[in-house]
Formats: C-alpha cells, structure tokens, sequence
C-alpha cells in the first residue's frame, strides 16, 4: 500500500525531519535579508559586488523567460488552431487517418499548383496548412507505429471515455459557478460523457448551500451524464481546506464509478477551480492526449491559466499580479520538467485512487497531488501542458483596498505552497528507485524558485541601496559607490527588455475589452506597468516572506483562506 509522509506527523524522528525541512526555506531567505543589511555596515564592497552580480544573473532571468514566454505564446496560439475534435474522432484507427491527412496534402498541393490568379497571401494560407499537416502526419505515424508494436501502447477509444469535472466550493454564489458548468456544456465534446460533480461544504450556511444546488441542477438538468453533489464534513484531524473537500468528493465517486461498473482507466478527473472557464475545446485536446499516450497513467494534464473572466473589472496592481502569473505558467509550459499542477488541472482518476487522493491536512492541493504521484511512480511521472487557456476570476472586492489585501491573501496562499518542500523531500528522499541527481535538482529548484521570489524584489528595489547608505564614509568615497547607481541602473533599463515582452504579449492575450468601458482603459492598461516597482516587492515579496516565516516558525495557517468571488 502506498503511504505518503504525514506533514502533520508526531512519531518523533519523522518530526524532527519534517521540522528540519520546514526550517530551510525561511532561514535561507531570512538569512539573504539581514545578511545584505548586516554586511552592508562591515563588508559594503563585497554586498555592491554581490549587487552587481545578482543583477547580471536578474538580466538572464529575466531574458531566459522573456523568450520561452513568447515560444509558450506560439504553442498556444497554434493549440487553438487545431482541430482536436476532428484528431480526437479519427486517431483511434491511425493508419487510415494517416492515408486521410495525406489525401488532404495531396488536394492542397494540386489546388496551390492550379492557383495562378490567387494572392500571395492566399498561396502563404495553403502552404502553412500543407507544413502543418505534413508535421502532424509524421506525428500520427509514430502514433501508428508505437500501437501495432504493443498492446500496450494501444489507442483507446474516445468514446468509452468517462470526464468528471469536479467544482469544489465553499461560499461562492451560483452566478460565479454557473459559466463554468456552462463551458462544459458548451465544450465540443459530447455532454453524456461528462459527470459534474459539485464538491460542496457543510460549513457553508444551509440555505444558501441548497439554493445554489438547486438551481444549478435544474438549470442543467439532462445535459450531462450525470449532475453529482456531495457535501463535505470536516472531521477529526482534517483541515478546513480544499483538498479535504477534494477527497470526500473523490471518494464519493469513487463507490459512484462501481456502482456503475466503469472503468477507472478511462475516467479523466479534472479538479477545477469553480470560476473555471475552459476554453471549448480543452476536453477534446485533454481526450485525445490522454487516449494516445501509453503513459497516459503516470501523467497530469494542465491548461494554461489566464484571470480573464473579471480582468477589465479590477484594478491595476491585481492586474499586473495575475498577468505576471499567466506568464509563469506559460514559461513553465515549454520546459520538458519542471511544470506542476496548478489551479485546474486533470489527472486519470485510477491513479488518484492508488495515491489515495489529496492530503486531508494541507492547504496546497493543486501541486501536492503531482508530487504525491511522482512519488507513486519513482519519478516516473510528470505533467502534459495542453496549449489551450483556462479562463479564471482575479481577485475583485466590493472597495479598491480590499482587493489589495485580498490579493496579498492570494499570493501568501500560493506562496505557502512551500509546505510542500519538507514532505516532498520526505517521501522520495529514501526512494532508491529515483535517481540522486533528480532528487537534488528537485530539492534546489523548489528552494531556489520560493527564495527567489521572496527575495529578488526586495533586492532589486530596496536593498540594493543598503552599502551606499550604510558603507560609511570610506565606502561612499570609492569608485565602486560612485559607480554603483549608474551600474545598477544601465543593468536595470536592460532588464526592461523582459518586461517590454510582458506588456506586449498581456495585449495579445487579453480578452475584448467590454462595452461599459471607454477605449481610454487601454490606456490604462498600458500605465499599469509603471507600477512594477512597488507591486513586485509588497504584493510579491512580503507574502512569500509571511508563509516562508509562519512555516519557519511552526505558526501554520489552521485552514485554507477562499478568495471572494465577486463579479461586476
């Protein structure tokens, strides 16, 4: 049976392990601010070096996700050109669909070798479609080749395929729920193999509760295959969270499924977030990735997330913050590992059961359900990013400041994910069957990327003064003081390059402006960049510094903190 680390545990020497990881993270980053402070008073010239050097490393960073953003914007722009319904209904055979796609080149070349009156445009349209589907025939090939060589790379068929979409919620009306079932009704993927499953809470006012149930299943009644509601209660040990809600709706499902005497292979669990807007062909993509793929097992499946549901509803500094976090992800997505679950994602619902679904006592579950898995299969496992968006709800309140602080809330949520860290390194720590190497890649990566982001803006922004203001008089007086701010400044107008992509592509991706604004909130939208500066380090920095340091110092958050969902 397969048993992963209890972060909660009392046995004593898994709990001062555990301790010993929850330690690390806070003090390295507490470590690197009075470090720079403390050193800037005795040792100026070495923290204006470090200064220098950690600015040329920004500029790398910075160039390095700049670029893999815009190759992470191509893959989705060309994800939302397919057709994977049509892919998704004909490679279950793949040697015909082959002879088909090659029919179709055929036909294109005839008709560009015919076409003598038309535009250069036009001919540039045809050639395009002829490279496309020649590079996806070479793909449905090795499809070919992999299935006839076993049965197990066998394709499965789409039409024994069972999604269950799951929307957990607490408080959240039914107008902020309803677009989401929405989108999958609307998906071009046939309803009757949906299940919807509405993972309630008991702690939320009775009434309430059952008004939302009610009108949503009767505003979809007989769309789907089925329309499930559980309502969870927390017992015992467990947390007020999301994952603990997760796992009785899952469990839920589970005696469901039996009952039912489906497949559990061919069940597709996607874990939403309950403002989830899928864009309408993420079944059909997520379907056909899923079918095709021999390891369809050891795999999790992530859209990428865009907060545009209420974008041109909230104001700037929630803006910047959740447009910076579409691009993380969308940098993510091109890296062959490395990418985690995150948000609204998709898992096949046997391997959630053999994992045992989510912890009851944490409050990340997005991510710890990819480690729980990589755990399961010795590393062998990791997440598919399929090039379609997810549309979400940013962070909006009923006054300005309120969602400031709300969205400070958010991003010290997210930033908590560093809980993970210690039951990680727990669980594939002792693991012989992964690799070393991968072990410590992992180790440095997650370590790397929460101090990172607890500390680079800091740094940049205020810290970076500290030996010109403390180095004394003899420090000023050098060459190296002198110099400084001009070093400082030319690396930083340099590092602008990355943020000129971001503002770029965020015009790109954004979703039409609504009628009830003027075209004057494009202009907004372009200003909201100049505060960069101030976002970085109070909506960025300070929240992973709290969770870093609550965890450092045992002061657990006791439950998981629900962002209101407030639409305009």
């Amino acid at each position: 049976m397969f048993n992963f680390p209890d972060p909660k545990t009392t046995v004593p020497k898994e709990r001062r392990w555990q301790r010993v990881m929850e330690i690390i993270p806070g003090t390295l980053t507490w470590f690197t601010l009075l470090g720079m402070f403390f050193f800037s008073f005795f040792l100026p010239v070495y923290v204006a070096i470090f200064i220098i050097a950690f600015d040329i490393y920004w500029i790398y960073r910075t160039i390095f996700i700049a670029y893999y953003s815009v190759e992470g914007y191509q893959r989705l722009k060309a994800g939302k050109e397919i057709d994977w319904w049509e892919r998704c209904q004909n490679i279950t055979y793949p040697e015909k669909y082959a002879l088909m796609i090659a029919e179709r080149i055929k036909q294109m070349k005839e008709s560009l070798q015919g076409c003598a009156l038309c535009s250069r445009k036009e001919k540039k349209i045809v050639k395009r479609a002829i490279a496309k589907d020649s590079a996806y025939l070479n793909e449905v090939k090795m499809i070919a080749a992999s299935a006839a060589a076993s049965d197990e790379n066998k394709i499965l068929d789409w039409r024994e395929i069972v999604h269950v979409v799951m929307l957990p919620t607490a408080n959240e009306p039914a107008e902020i729920i309803e677009p989401a079932i929405q989108a999958v009704a609307d998906a071009n993927f046939p309803n009757q193999q949906f299940i919807i499953l509405l993972a309630t809470e008991e702690r939320e006012p009775e009434k309430q509760r059952l008004e939302k149930v009610n009108y949503l299943k009767e505003k979809f009644q007989g769309v789907f295959g089925d329309f499930l509601v559980t309502t969870h209660i927390v017992k015992g040990t467990e947390m007020k969270a999301k994952g603990s809600n997760a796992t009785y709706a899952a469990n839920y499902l589970k005696k469901y499924l039996a009952e039912k005497k489906i497949d559990l292979k061919k069940v597709i669990f996607s874990n939403f977030d309950c403002d989830s807007v899928a864009h309408p062909q993420y079944f059909a993509a997520l379907t056909y990735e899923y079918i095709t793929d021999p390891k369809r097992l050891q795999r999790s499946y992530q859209p990428l997330p865009m907060y545009h549901n209420n974008l041109w509803d909230t104001n700037a500094f929630v803006r910047v913050i959740v447009t910076g976090s579409s691009f993380w992800h969308i940098f993510q997505s091109t890296r062959d590992e490395g990418m985690v679950t995150f948000s609204s994602h998709s898992e096949p619902f046997d391997t959630l059961c053999q994992v045992d679904f989510w912890p009851l006592n944490m409050i990340s579950e997005d991510s710890i359900i990819y480690w729980k898995c990589f755990s399961y299969y010795n590393g062998d496992y990791k997440v598919k990013p399929i090039y379609l968006p997810i549309s979400l709800d940013a962070v909006l309140a009923e006054t300005y400041w309120k969602t400031i602080k709300n969205q400070y809330k958010q991003k010290r949520r997210w930033a908590y994910g560093i809980e993970n860290f210690p039951v990680i390194m727990r669980a594939i720590g002792p693991n012989k069957k992964i690799a070393l190497r991968k072990k410590m890649k992992i180790a440095f990566e997650m370590l790397e990327g929460h101090h990172s982001w607890a500390t680079s803006s800091l740094i940049l922004a205020i810290l970076g003064w500290l030996p010109l203001i403390f180095g004394g008089d003899q420090f000023n007086q050098s060459v190296l003081a002198h110099n400084l701010p001009f070093i400082t400044r030319y690396l930083m107008t340099l590092a602008m390059a990355g943020l000129v992509v971001s503002m770029s592509l965020s015009f790109l991706l954004m979703p039409p402006r609504p009628k009830k604004y003027s075209r004057w909130r494009n202009v907004y939208m372009l200003l909201q960049w100049a505060l960069v500066p101030i976002i970085a380090p109070f909506l960025g920095s300070m929240p992973a510094v709290e969770s870093q340091t609550r965890i450092m110092l045992g002061k657990y958050f006791g439950e998981f903190w629900v962002t209101e969902k407030m639409r305009k």
